[in-house]
């Protein structure tokens, strides 16, 4: 008899699947959160269930039930953990840990492509062209290959895996895997994530509205309150403000953070791990300890979100050699212009001392610095005359 102890997300259900696909019913499955595994595996190390294997893919243990696996296996007992997070990698000291980041080709890997790696190359799976097509989809989703490649249907099985139920995804892309020559979606699946990535726009367009930017520990980072589409939602609110270093995103009914980043210089898995969580350098999470509430709720709730730039303007772009106005909430005028060959602040008829290469970096400072955005061209127009009319009263 096989166990599977596995995350309840698309990466750690796909490694479910894989498992039904080699297994069938000689598998029993346990789907958890981070924290319910370590409950999982300390009832499976009471038990001391040596005639079952046990797997645990997509999730690590703590130190205690680590040293527990490990007591057991010296025994005589029969354990596989595999995973592809950094925070995980002192587990390949055992004999027992398979802990993979990225492949030789440099391909980030995800639990899913590595377990069925595994199962195939231990003779107990026979590798499909479908099986191959849905665990790369599974990959890219989950290493975020998706995004920077534009791989919709990446995309689009995730959406999926959230608007069924875990045990129905589950039975449905296994038998789809054991028929299907090729992995696809039925016809009754694209149009209804078609209606569900327009629900999708819209939610998101919604939360744009409610950033709220602060400084925790010294980085940047945009805070926002949802409950639903965490991935998509950190990576457009991400796009939208890359002055931000990072997006947390607060789940309250779940007492849960996300992190997610668009920056390469930035690994949101380090700042998870201040607070007891982990997992990807661009995506992700940890549960809502009284430290991180006081961070990124408490603190941040009496402020005020985020002014969007004004989108519709004819005049005032950015980038302009005619110099771009920002406004915050302290009615500071912010006036970027170029100069010497770089780029100049005026804030309020005052030049900073800062000379920047750049607009991006000079937009990235006062965006940063000032919590400022783009002003309507009426506003700009009028900043313009204003300043024409001293200039001229001055001569």
């Amino acid at each position: 008899m096989y166990l599977l102890y596995t995350h309840n997300d698309l990466d750690g259900v796909g490694c479910g699947i894989v498992a039904r696909c080699a297994f069938g019913g000689k598998v029993e499955i346990r789907y958890n959160s981070v924290d319910g595994l370590n409950l999982q595996v300390e009832r499976f190390l009471e038990k001391s269930r040596r005639k079952s294997f046990l797997f645990i893919t997509d999730l690590s243990v703590n130190e205690a039930n680590e040293l527990g696996l490990d007591e057991f296996v010296k025994s005589g007992g029969r354990v596989k953990l595999i995973d592809h997070h950094k925070t995980a990698l002192h587990f390949n000291k055992y004999p027992w840990g398979s802990v993979q980041v990225e492949y030789e080709n440099g391909k980030l890997a995800s639990a899913t492509s590595l377990f069925y790696e595994y199962l195939i190359q231990n003779g107990l799976l026979t590798p499909t062209k479908g099986m191959d097509e849905f665990v790369e989809l599974v990959r890219q989703y989950d290493t975020w290959e998706w995004e920077k490649h534009g791989s919709q249907q990446a995309k689009r099985l995730n959406d999926l895996f959230y608007m069924v139920s875990l045990e129905e995804f589950e039975e449905k892309m296994t038998e789809r895997l054991q028929k299907n020559e090729h992995f696809s979606f039925d016809e009754f699946e694209e149009k209804i994530l078609v209606l569900e990535e327009e629900k999708i726009e819209r939610y998101v367009r919604r939360k744009k509205r409610e950033i709220i930017q602060t400084i925790i520990h010294d980085h940047y980072v945009g805070v926002v309150h949802a409950e639903s589409y965490h991935s998509e939602l950190g990576n457009e609110l991400g796009k939208e403000n890359p002055h931000l270093d990072y997006i947390a995103i607060m789940n309250m009914g779940g007492k849960k953070i996300s992190l997610r980043t668009i920056h390469d210089h930035i690994d949101v898995s380090e700042i998870a791990g201040l607070y007891g969580g982990g997992g990807h350098a661009k995506a992700s999470g940890c549960s809502m300890t009284k430290e991180s509430y006081q961070s990124f709720v408490a603190e941040t709730f009496p402020m005020e979100p985020i002014r969007a730039d004004a989108f519709k303007n004819t005049f005032n772009l950015k980038n302009s050699v005619y110099g771009t106005l920002y406004e915050n909430r302290k009615e500071q005028s912010l006036f970027i212009f170029p100069s010497g060959g770089g780029w100049v602040i005026d804030v309020d008829g005052d030049e900073l001392n800062e000379h920047f290469l750049t607009f991006e970096d000079a937009e990235r400072f006062v965006k940063r610095h000032y919590a400022a955005w783009l002003v309507r061209d009426q506003v700009y127009i009028a900043y313009l005359m204003e300043h024409i009319a001293e200039s001229r009263t001055k001569a």
